[in-house]
């Protein structure tokens, strides 16, 4: 009797413990994340690219402030970058390293380079992920950014993300 308990026990341990977290799934489902942002971004969609951050408590800090919450950022976005194509400029995320944390915490550093006709920025992202439901969301993000030479005008075109790669017509890191 006491070998059928101890059998019991180890099965509803087993059962009841979440399976182990895949590192490689869970860092291609991160990166598809920022995928999904930049290709948000680069179409004018903010509300779609504010859909890979906790909502509403999301942790935003970019130039030494906080924002508020959320809505807060999705508010920055849209004052500061969509009054139109040139001012929200072509975004593009690259040298992306991962660190998973625990099977449901990741933390995420990464560059971007944001193309605009005036005051191209590029940048720094430190981002923690947090797996809520299934699904990587961005809790915690820290921007730390600088003004670049803008590119000579060229059209502003959405094209496909390559997260992985260097900004156009600059070296990867």
């Amino acid at each position: 009797m006491t070998r059928y308990r101890f059998c019991a026990l180890a099965a509803t341990i087993c059962l009841a413990s979440p399976a182990a977290a895949d590192p490689t799934q869970d860092r291609a489902a991160i990166l598809a994340v920022i995928g999904q942002m930049e290709q948000a971004w680069n179409r004018g969609d903010f509300r779609g690219y504010m859909a890979s951050f906790s909502n509403p408590d999301v942790v935003f800090v970019s130039g030494g402030r906080f924002q508020d919450g959320w809505q807060g950022t999705l508010d920055h976005y849209v004052r500061d970058y969509g009054a139109s194509p040139r001012t929200r400029g072509m975004l593009h995320f690259y040298d992306m390293t991962i660190e998973l944390l625990a099977d449901d915490a990741a933390m995420l550093v990464g560059r971007y380079h944001l193309e605009r006709p005036e005051r191209a920025a590029e940048g720094v992202n430190t981002r923690l992920f947090r797996k809520v439901a299934g699904r990587w969301v961005i809790t915690l993000n820290h921007v730390s950014a600088h003004d670049v030479p803008s590119r000579p005008a060229a059209p502003l075109s959405a094209s496909p993300p390559s997260v992985p790669a260097g900004p156009p017509g600059r070296p990867s890191s």
